[in-house]
């Protein structure tokens, strides 16, 4: 295929395989090779879809990225022999998304519906149940190998959101540690 008619190539999104946790260095790499090579032409857009997520661990909430797709990037380019080589021969890529040795593009129609949902880069909280117990309660044992036994409640660690209590098992009293979400107030 000659240089001229490679450049009328249409600018296509294509799925590249990289190591899983080495999607922003390979991003940044690639950028720098595109760059290096003069190949700005024949690439428009790299991604690496991700969110930030907002998770509560102990009493500290603690900010995180995830992505959406580990181990993949999405790549708008124009498959030439060139761009097809410097992406392929980027460190930490493992190849093109595709079928037999041709990389397969993805419609537009795909990437929107893949894209749409890291569109708005909202941050989410994982939030847990605001449950409170206090040291002497009657609970009962909901779920778990303690279910249905009914205890009283002689440790509270709101951090692990973990409950010891006391259930009468054989007539002995047994202490038990039971998630928050295994128990609910006795009636």
């Amino acid at each position: 295929m000659s240089t001229e008619a490679q450049t009328d190539l249409p600018m296509q999104w294509f799925i590249v395989n990289t190591f899983s946790g080495y999607e922003n260095t390979v991003k940044k790499s690639l950028e720098d090779r595109i760059k290096a090579n003069d190949l700005d032409a024949c690439f428009e857009d790299i991604l690496v879809p991700s969110e930030q997520v907002v998770e509560q661990r102990g009493k500290r909430k603690v900010k995180q990225t995830r992505k959406f797709f580990p181990g993949y990037l999405f790549v708008r380019m124009k498959l030439t022999k060139e761009a097809w080589h410097l992406v392929k021969n980027t460190p930490k890529v493992s190849g093109f998304l595709s079928s037999g040795k041709t990389p397969k593009p993805v419609s537009q129609r795909e990437m929107d519906r893949m894209l749409g949902r890291t569109e708005p880069k909202v941050e989410v909280e994982v939030e847990q149940p605001d449950v409170s117990y206090e040291v002497g309660q009657q609970v009962r044992v909901k779920s778990g190998a303690f279910a249905n036994f009914t205890g009283e409640v002689e440790e509270v660690n709101t951090d692990k959101r973990k409950i010891k209590l006391s259930v009468s098992i054989f007539g002995r009293p047994t202490r038990v540690e039971v998630d928050f979400i295994e128990v609910e107030p006795a009636s």
